[in-house]
């Protein structure tokens, strides 16, 4: 079975976006060289300007695919879905975690909306109870009546937790395991952060950019804006501002103060707002040849420049999603879905060099009285404390995985049963023989084991896992604390 690289998929995608850069810059700069010498107002008009717009635009989502990818991370985290279904008994686990995801992702909020209780939870406790009633709360039930095919949405609100603060927020839906909506979840960024992006792309582009809302009114712009805080008053532009409020994606032109204004609007859904780039009319270039090398120059630096930014960034993230995909969050071992997929490769390796390969299940004992007295917080560092002393007696060509809840799997490649099961008598013994001193509570605890071998003609992994599954609940039927060899 050939494995999967992931460096292959980035080299591709690097140097692609670098072709692709590259060929854009250039095909930009020779159509600017062809163009200009007819018209230099049609080529700003339906050229440049729109161009403009469309990197601003890919600029700005980009800026939010971080915070966007943040909310998608805690819409699928099993602890936020477990700890809304099990009743939303404590609040402090939900708290502590979106204070958590505030600190680590320097956010300047985090939240949680139950949809069955209505609890606004937020880093500093729970804020309010929502009402359909409440003009304020009308953002949740929106996104709760999105479409399936939607799963979030952005847009720029006052701040729940500080009402005097305008924020841009990530709503995303938080569906149970039977895909039921139980709750809104997400995460806000500081709206100057956005304003100082326009500063950025004005600086950068040296043309005016601004947004408007659906009235024409002046939302964002940047600190050296000029003019009315409505387009409606501005002159040579008022007859043309009810066209603009109604398409899509357009470009204009008109006069104001003895001056030719050339203005590209596009519509922007997730905000429900209108992307303005805005410029006056330029002089003249007088030698369009010059100009054409040098744009080609700053073409192929700015390729460079982006390869090595997009190399070095994308191997940023893909090392901190290949970690999250997988490995349990908890303990830091495998989780489930990645070790399904080892497990079936070592399962065709051993077939193929014809060595045996066992594995061993195995679960804590009483574990649901650990957590019913000493709490969740405790038992979660008792499982940490297993899987380290699991660790202590496997090699380091075995895997360790959390299949579950307390219950752990091993995967032992050229080891056959008994040798498995002289595996799992130390690791029972090594957790039994242990005092764990966790926050003050000394806890001794038990685990069940169950061994099985693959068989020579066993292909499916499941059923491997199945028969050493049905030997750790005969050990569990025999006392507990010991360890079965699968029949």
């Amino acid at each position: 079975m050939p494995i999967y690289s992931p460096w292959n998929d980035k080299r591709k995608f690097v140097f692609g976006l670098s072709f692709m850069l590259l060929c854009a810059f250039w095909l930009t700069s020779w159509l600017s060289y062809q163009v200009a010498h007819n018209s230099l107002r049609d080529q700003i008009e339906s050229n440049h300007l729109p161009l403009t717009s469309d990197t601003v635009y890919s600029e700005i989502q980009r800026d939010l695919l971080q915070p966007i990818f943040i909310s998608s991370l805690m819409a699928q985290d099993t602890f936020v879905r477990d700890w809304a279904i099990s009743g939303e008994k404590d609040a402090q686990p939900i708290i502590r975690y979106l204070d958590n995801i505030q600190q680590r992702y320097q956010t300047i909020t985090s939240f949680f909306v139950s949809s069955h209780s209505g609890r606004y939870y937020h880093p500093s406790g729970i804020i309010k109870t929502i009402s359909s009633d409440e003009p304020d709360d009308a953002w949740f039930y929106r996104v709760s009546q999105l479409p399936p095919s939607q799963e979030y949405e952005i847009n720029i609100d006052y701040d729940t937790a500080d009402q005097s603060r305008t924020t841009v927020f990530v709503n995303y839906k938080v569906f149970d395991f039977e895909e039921k909506l139980i709750g809104v979840t997400g995460v806000g960024l500081n709206i100057e952060f956005v304003k100082e992006l326009i500063q950025v792309y004005q600086t950068r582009y040296q043309r005016s950019v601004y947004f408007i809302d659906a009235l024409g009114n002046v939302t964002l712009s940047g600190a050296n804006f000029q003019g009315p805080r409505n387009i409606s008053l501005r002159k040579g532009l008022a007859s043309q501002a009810a066209s603009l409020l109604s398409a899509a994606k357009n470009s204009y032109r008109f006069s104001e103060d003895g001056q030719q204004h050339y203005l590209n609007a596009r519509y922007i859904p997730e905000f429900n707002w209108y992307l303005i780039v805005e410029q006056q009319d330029v002089p003249e270039i007088q030698d369009l040849k010059h100009t054409l090398w040098i744009n080609l120059s700053i073409s192929l630096l700015v390729t460079v420049c982006m390869l090595i930014v997009a190399n070095f960034t994308l191997g940023r993230y893909q090392r901190r999603l290949e970690t999250l995909a997988s490995t349990d969050k908890l303990t830091g071992i495998y989780n489930r879905q990645t070790f399904e997929g080892r497990l079936e490769q070592v399962i065709d390796i051993q077939h193929r060099a014809n060595s045996p390969c066992s594995i061993i299940i195995f679960d804590i004992d009483h574990f649901k009285q650990v957590n019913d007295k000493y709490g969740h917080l405790v038992g979660d560092k008792a499982l940490k404390k297993v899987a380290e002393i699991t660790r202590q007696y496997i090699r380091q060509s075995d895997i360790l995985c959390r299949w579950g809840g307390e219950e752990f799997i091993v995967l032992l490649p050229n080891c056959d049963a008994l040798a498995a099961l002289e595996v799992a008598e130390k690791i029972r013994l090594g957790v039994n023989q242990s005092e764990l001193d966790i926050d003050g509570n000394l806890l001794t605890m038990s685990i069940s084991c169950g061994i099985a071998q693959i068989k020579t003609h066993e292909i499916l992994a499941s059923l491997l896992v199945d028969r050493a599954d049905k030997a750790m609940y005969r050990a569990k039927q025999n006392g507990r604390n010991r360890s079965v060899l699968a029949e």
